[in-house]
């Protein structure tokens, strides 16, 4: 649910709730006074006496006043039998009313000896009706509602009939003390209810965060959060998922990295250090005379020479690799023709093949104009290191080399394919990996850095190509690269 939804609905409960409790509560109270007394009757059980008491008081004793009017009428002598009296009380009493019926100055019937005597000698005289028979008196001191009606007895005595109600006020101190502890009780459970909502809606989720995070800070990167949530949130349960997958996945390339670093720090030394071992040798046996005749001068020499180039090659590799991780190889784009480009990269590869007993065979199927973009340093290096592969592996006394340019429609098609020992189908997905070793040994007598094809891999890819492998072992390796032709729009 989002935020906005929430106080939406915090607001409304907080003003909407608490007043419909207190109706609630008003009207349950003033119910259970009232039946619990039985001070009124069923008739006024439906509560109108909580909008206007007084009229409610009144309406109880001016329906028995209506009623003894009416019999007087009828038969004045009745109103003298106290058995006749006596009837009409215990109709009024459940309704805290009683009757007291004066004859001349004593009082000749009573529903309530105790409260009359405390009444009688505040009553009004015979004949002070006011405006007419049935005229309320209130006395306040007493909470009395008293309902005078004159009339003469069969023996012409003076008689007033009086209705006595007990007024009680029904926003009485109870019912004050109990709407007070009523609306407390509300606005506790209003509160603790909004807040157990807001606490699982908003601040378990940000707890449940916080703790995330922590175990993210102490480097623990495989804490997940589950959640459904749509509103913010879920958002948020979201997007602290996203950030721990990368940061776990850097985190995890960082480590590979750091442990590629390790090997390829071992491989250049181990490589570097035959070279070197080989230079000093040499050197020591100049230095000592060994080299005593011109033959084995001009041979140290030439070895101290190769090693050197050996040298040489493998810290531009480690120099093209360091581009390579930090995607800053250095790229100067031409059209170049292909026939052109490949005719001199055979010949100059050619000659040093020759002197290694390799045969190259060289075939161009593609037309003369054909032109591709390219770096053509960085595509010599492509051809150089997938040919120093084919040398170093070769393992065959006459070793043949073949390199063809086939015609793809919109592309060209370079293969370079050697007659080697070739690469087992397990490792051949493999060999474009960085310091990935078909020969895990590092007593190989091969040497290498293990990122010569992981170079090629890159380059290519970078002239927007793509490269694979396919061989057979005992049988040799072909390397397939695939570049775009250069296509000049016409106007």
């Amino acid at each position: 649910m989002k935020f906005k939804t929430r106080l939406l609905i915090t607001f409304l409960t907080i003003v909407l709730l608490p007043l419909v409790l207190t109706a609630v509560a008003f009207f349950s109270i003033g119910g259970y006074l009232l039946n619990a007394e039985r001070e009124f009757g069923m008739v006024y059980s439906d509560y109108d006496m909580l909008s206007d008491p007084m009229h409610g008081f009144e309406q109880i004793s001016e329906e028995m006043l209506e009623e003894v009017q009416g019999q007087i009428a009828l038969d004045a002598a009745r109103i003298e039998d106290k058995k006749y009296l006596a009837g009409l009380n215990e109709r009024i009493v459940d309704k805290a009313s009683y009757i007291i019926v004066r004859k001349g100055r004593n009082i000749y019937y009573t529903g309530n000896e105790e409260a009359a005597g405390k009444i009688f000698n505040h009553l009004p005289q015979y004949g002070n009706l006011g405006s007419g028979s049935g005229t309320s008196y209130y006395y306040d001191n007493m909470s009395k509602l008293v309902k005078q009606l004159d009339f003469r007895f069969r023996d012409g005595s003076e008689g007033s009939i009086f209705i006595v109600t007990k007024v009680k006020s029904l926003i009485s101190k109870q019912l004050l003390v109990d709407m007070f502890i009523a609306i407390v009780v509300i606005l506790v459970f209003t509160s603790l209810m909004l807040t157990r909502w807001i606490s699982m809606g908003v601040f378990l989720p940000v707890n449940q965060l916080n703790t995330a995070m922590k175990h993210i800070a102490g480097g623990n990167l495989e804490y997940i959060l589950h959640t459904d949530n749509k509103g913010e949130i879920g958002e948020l349960y979201r997007n602290y998922e996203d950030m721990r997958l990368r940061l776990k996945e850097s985190t995890d390339e960082k480590f590979q990295h750091e442990a590629q670093n390790r090997e390829l720090i071992s491989n250049i030394s181990h490589d570097l250090k035959t070279p070197i071992t080989a230079i000093k040798g040499y050197v020591e046996g100049i230095m000592d005379g060994v080299a005593d005749t011109p033959e084995k001068m001009d041979k140290y020499i030439k070895t101290i020479y190769n090693k050197a180039n050996d040298m040489d090659r493998l810290i531009n590799e480690l120099t093209i690799y360091s581009g390579i991780d930090n995607n800053r190889i250095p790229y100067h784009f031409h059209r170049i023709n292909v026939a052109d480009y490949f005719g001199d990269c055979v010949e100059e590869v050619g000659l040093d093949l020759e002197s290694k007993n390799i045969e190259l065979n060289y075939s161009n199927l593609v037309s003369p104009d054909t032109v591709i973009i390219a770096d053509p340093e960085q595509v010599k290096r492509v051809i150089n290191n997938i040919i120093g592969n084919s040398v170093k592996y070769m393992e065959k006394e006459k070793g043949i080399i073949d390199i063809r340019i086939l015609d793809e429609v919109d592309s060209i098609r370079v293969e370079i394919e050697d007659n080697g020992k070739g690469i087992a189908a397990k490792d051949l997905p493999n060999v474009f990996e960085r310091f990935y070793r078909t020969d895990a040994s590092r007593n190989s007598s091969k040497g290498g850095s293990g990122i010569g094809l992981s170079i090629v891999k890159k380059i290519v890819e970078d002239h927007g190509g793509y490269i694979w492998a396919t061989s057979k072992e005992g049988e040799g390796t072909c390397l397939h690269f695939v570049f775009r032709k250069y296509v000049e729009t016409k106007e």
